[in-house]
């Protein structure tokens, strides 16, 4: 316990200096962008594994996996029911969670920063709990030093996080990072907690992380805020609705929400599936990707929140991940496409990314080109500070006789010019080296670029 309780002040001291640093660093325009360097040594990209149930972490100066985060509890114990390999067999993804005492996390889905980027939140769909990390050390935030700890085992036990649920999809921090705000998919409602609480709770702490949960449309799928922090914004996989909340935060800058109004959006997504939504970087715009309508559509952040756009992609383009991109080259938002299509280079499937013109007047917006992704079924998508720099996630795996045949890959892009994007690297994921084997990271779906300590794009 004294070591839980000594890493938890440390961390609380992190926090501290997380608030003063977005107090500091004002709201980001393409001045401020000016003056920052392209990739500083704190710069790490984090990706969710889904079916590993790790997140990689990419150095963007040397584009290589630094490290993997374990979220499994696999090796806890030299036993064979805690092994990930026993008896010589290695299971596959698919398996591996229903192995006897299993207790780590499932299906790790979305992962997002906290606004001064020293926080992550990743979910587990499947096994209902949020985690914390510390992204200055890369550490999950709450593991307990394993008491059966050995040369051929983990020397951390896993924690449980905080239960929020069946399904979380999305975790949002509200833009004064006091609350993490989770769309918890299969519940119907969004579990609110205090950022302070949670990190005492994911280390053994009794504490009440969890501050309420308040109804909210069927099938939430992610929450947005508005620029000042004051207007959540909340999608849906299963309606034809968007439902907008007031935050209300009180002088210690907690919520107390109150229901705005519901957008019906059945024109644009007919099939109710609005997986992901992004606040542009002005603060004016909220854009939904609907992917199953296979497009996208705009709306003023201010009341009565008027449709801008509505933007077709193209027959089964399945877009997933939202960026937005300004520099003095252009202003773009990028969009992720589902859809392998052959052709890519070198004749290598490869999945697309859609640019769309944001110079363009609203209602004026579409696609004006789209650029291979460089691996199978892009998802996540950010950038750096900068933006100059973009990096992608994907879901499948790389094809036989292709580079890093059988891998999950990430991909980075110069987009100095927006417009021209101008692949740099594939970067393959690679393994978990655990006590009793390797396991490869595999299925990539969220993806951030963080510097801790800059006001990032939740802040």
């Amino acid at each position: 316990m004294e070591h839980n309780e000594l890493s938890r002040r440390d961390f609380m001291k992190v926090l501290g200096v997380a608030a003063a640093a977005i107090r500091l660093s004002g709201p980001f325009d393409n001045a401020q962008a000016a003056d920052i360097p392209d990739i500083d040594v704190i710069d790490r990209v984090f990706i969710a594994n889904e079916d590993s149930n790790t997140i990689s972490v990419i150095n963007p100066a040397s584009n290589t996996v630094e490290t993997t985060i374990n979220l499994t509890s696999f090796d806890e114990d030299a036993r064979p029911p805690f092994r990930f390999v026993t008896a010589g067999m290695m299971p596959t993804h698919a398996s591996m969670i229903h192995k006897p005492l299993y207790h780590g996390c499932i299906d790790a889905h979305g992962v997002v920063p906290s606004p001064d980027g020293r926080l992550l939140a990743t979910c587990g769909r499947g096994s209902g709990n949020v985690y914390l990390i510390d992204t200055v050390n890369r550490k999950v935030i709450g593991n307990m030093p394993n008491h059966f700890a050995s040369p051929n085992t983990n020397s951390e036990r896993i924690t449980s996080g905080i239960m929020v649920g069946r399904e979380p999809h999305e975790p949002t921090f509200t833009r004064n990072g006091k609350e993490l705000w989770i769309a918890v998919r299969g519940e119907d409602r969004i579990a609110i907690l205090d950022v302070g609480l949670a990190v005492k709770h994911s280390g053994g702490v009794e504490a009440k992380a969890i501050r309420q949960f308040i109804s909210t449309i069927n099938g939430p799928s992610q929450v947005w805020f508005n620029a000042d922090g004051t207007l959540a914004f909340v999608a849906s996989q299963k309606t034809q609705k968007v439902e907008v909340l007031r935050v209300n935060p009180d002088a210690d800058g907690y919520s107390h929400t109150e229901k705005l109004t519901m957008l019906d959006i059945g024109q644009q997504d007919k099939a109710g599936f609005t997986p992901f939504l992004k606040i542009s970087r002005d603060g004016k715009e909220v854009w939904f990707s609907h992917k199953l309508a296979d497009a996208l559509s705009s709306r003023s952040t201010t009341e009565p929140f008027t449709l801008l756009d509505f933007v077709p992609l193209g027959s089964m383009s399945r877009p997933n991940h939202l960026e937005f991109v300004e520099n003095v080259n252009g202003k773009v938002l990028y969009v992720s496409f589902a859809r392998v299509d052959d052709g890519g280079p070198g004749g290598v499937a490869s999945s697309q990314i859609a640019i769309i013109d944001r110079n363009a007047a609203p209602g004026q917006r579409k696609v004006v080109g789209t650029f291979f992704s460089g691996g199978r079924e892009s998802h996540g998508l950010w950038t750096n500070p900068s933006n100059n720099l973009l990096y992608v996630a994907h879901e499948q795996d790389e094809l036989p006789g292709t580079p890093n045949a059988g891998q999950t890959v990430a991909s980075g892009f110069d987009v100095s010019d927006p417009f021209k994007p101008k692949f740099i690297v594939q970067i393959p994921l690679g393994s978990l080296k655990l006590p009793s084997g390797e396991l490869r990271n595999k299925k990539s779906i969220n993806l951030v670029y963080v510097r801790p300590g800059y006001r990032g794009q939740t802040g």
